[in-house]
């Protein structure tokens, strides 16, 4: 299983990234996916989940409004649209493969992770 991740980079506050995550695993589309980071220091923690229809989404609190998770099946491929950035949105972001079909913010339950993009934003 292979998840790779793409669309990291370094913008401004305020500004818009669109994070991809390609699945390579063949039963991906039956699958919750997620995404999680993780800043300097500190622990990982969720940011937004799909589940394997794309019809039901999770998201954290500090991304709410800002961020939108998507998934397109026919391509294999989640999305992670982020507005507004904001300099404490700065971390690695992970895709994640979920044990489940249902969008869930417990890492736990995700079985496969990809390698992860760097996300920075400055002020």
């Amino acid at each position: 299983v292979q998840l790779q991740a793409s669309g990291g980079g370094l913008v401004q506050a305020g500004g818009s990234l669109r994070l991809s995550c390609a699945n390579s695993r063949r039963t991906s589309s039956n699958n919750g996916m997620g995404w999680f980071r993780q800043a300097p220091g500190k622990e990982r923690e969720f940011v937004a989940a799909v589940d394997w229809r794309g019809a039901g989404t999770h998201y954290a609190d500090s991304v709410k409004g800002r961020f939108t998770i998507s998934r397109d099946n026919a391509k294999n491929t989640v999305y992670l649209q982020m507005n507004s950035l904001k300099p404490e949105d700065t971390a690695v972001y992970y895709c994640a493969s979920a044990l489940r079909s249902s969008a869930s913010a417990n890492d736990r339950e995700y079985r496969y992770w990809g390698q992860g993009t760097q996300v920075t934003v400055s002020s």
